[in-house]
């Protein structure tokens, strides 16, 4: 394998930005010496363009050659980290699959990330199901994969021969999911699996939505965004996520709140912190990005459960952030084919609810981005969801044995999305049009350059990841 030196004036290493140099090898940052670093090794490196910000790819190279990367001011920081993503393969490929959606990360910067168990057919609720997805994903991952296993009625028994197989985590839903094979589970059947859960000190992930005795405006316009947005209100969030406050203290294990939506709900998360560390808290890129203000009518694209908020919402979400009380970002990537989304009927209650959007989080993100610093956003993508998954001591930071997952993007840069430019199968998503920051330079997927000079290169860089358990 190809040995690379990586420098930059800004490399996000041990929690600050310094100058610095990265020496890669065999898949693995091997060394980090502090500013510019090519004397050491000035008879091997093949420096092409120390000027440039990029570099044409290494090919054809023999062993012992080093190739040092020069890139001026662009940040270099651990690649990104998505821990909630529907790839929906195997048998919803015609949404999306492995293929384009690895692909479409990588472009990014995402270099890991963890796949949800519902939008596939057979749903990942058993272990047999686990094996075709894994069998699926084969010969497909141009960036990491992992998978969660799913909880429904009826399906205890499988959870912990789940677990034992490697997922990162069991992910259940209070309401209806969208997909009639994975129905959402009731208390005691959550009850049922908690006490495995906390054995393996597995995190359950809950779709945090349940429904209250509130009477609710009829919806009098199916296609107004006003009548979707209070028809699932924010009751619906707090009513879900005392719910899993009360597991989590009664069983003392993992509950992590994914696409936290409504700001009314950090108080309680707030107060439920200060007793325990057992609950975490994601948001997702369109709920900081995008307002409920701003979306119009008969627009599908934006339709996702729970719904984007008003924007007073959002800048509290924002502040939430900053203020750890939401512990990292997501994308939530959920596409499906613009039949289903019903694009051109632009009725938003029988639309398929979900964001397109995994290609664009980062830029999205450091876009709308106006409280926190380069200091403050970047473990939010990287150190913070390894630890989530249990995989910060190889992953999410650029240390010394590390992986070489590594993400290079010029924070200046500002670019506006175009269908051309989106790798997923389907281009319909609510970012095209929109006026982004951040463009992805490379992206190193185990010192494989996945991405140079923003365009798809060493493809097939990535590996199936299955979770280790003590407790196995």
């Amino acid at each position: 394998m190809t040995e690379y030196l990586l420098y930059s004036k800004r490399c996000w290493i041990d929690d600050q930005i310094i100058e610095a140099t990265i020496h890669i090898k065999d898949g693995l940052i091997v060394e980090i010496y502090k500013g510019q670093k090519i004397d050491r090794l000035s008879d091997t490196i093949d420096v092409k363009d120390k000027t440039s910000s990029s570099m044409s790819p290494a090919r054809d190279v023999e062993e012992s050659e080093i190739y040092f990367y020069d890139n001026n001011n662009l940040i270099i920081m651990p690649g990104i980290i998505d821990v909630h993503v529907h790839i929906n393969e195997p048998g919803r490929t015609d949404w999306e699959g492995f293929e384009t959606a690895t692909k479409a990360a990588a472009l990014g910067g995402v270099t890991t990330l963890v796949e949800m168990p519902l939008n596939t057919s057979p749903v990942t609720t058993n272990v047999e199901a686990f094996e075709i997805k894994k069998k699926a994903a084969r010969n497909k991952l141009h960036v990491n994969c992992g998978f969660y296993g799913g909880v429904i009625p009826g399906n205890t028994d499988a959870i912990e021969a789940l677990i034992k197989a490697g997922v990162f985590g069991i992910k259940g839903f209070l309401i209806h999911s969208g997909i009639d094979e994975f129905p959402h589970s009731n208390k005691q059947q959550l009850e049922e699996i908690c006490p495995i859960l906390a054995k393996y000190d597995v995190p359950l992930l809950l779709h945090c939505e349940l429904e209250t005795d509130e009477e609710l405006p009829p919806i009098s316009d199916p296609k107004s965004y006003q009548d979707y947005l209070h028809s699932r209100p924010p009751s619906w969030e707090i009513n879900a996520i005392e719910l899993a406050i009360s597991l989590q203290n009664k069983y003392k294990c993992k509950v992590h709140i994914v696409h936290l939506s409504t700001a009314e709900a950090l108080d309680i998360i707030h107060q439920q912190k200060l007793k325990s560390k057992g609950l975490t808290v994601e948001t997702c890129a369109h709920y900081l990005y995008f307002n409920a203000e701003q979306i119009p009518d008969a627009s599908p694209l934006y339709k996702c459960a729970p719904p984007i908020r008003d924007k007073a919402n959002n800048q509290k979400l924002w502040q939430a952030v900053k203020d750890g009380q939401i512990d990292f970002l997501a994308s939530d990537h959920s596409p499906a084919p613009p039949e289903i989304k019903l694009l051109n009927e632009g009725n938003l209650s029988k639309a398929w609810g979900g964001i397109a959007g995994l290609q664009f989080t980062l830029a999205a993100l450091w876009a709308a981005n106006e409280i926190l610093t380069l200091e403050e956003f970047i473990p939010l993508l990287t150190a913070q969801p390894a630890k989530f998954i249990g995989l910060d001591q190889s992953k999410g930071s650029i240390k010394k044995g590390y992986h070489a997952d590594l993400t290079v993007w010029d924070d200046e840069e500002y670019f506006t999305v175009t269908q051309e430019m989106v790798a997923h199968r389907h281009k319909e998503s609510p970012y095209v049009g929109e006026k982004l920051k951040g463009k992805v330079v490379h992206c190193m997927v185990d010192g494989k350059f996945v991405v140079q000079n923003a365009k798809l290169d060493q493809l097939n860089a990535g590996k199936l990841l299955l979770k280790k358990y003590e407790n196995d």
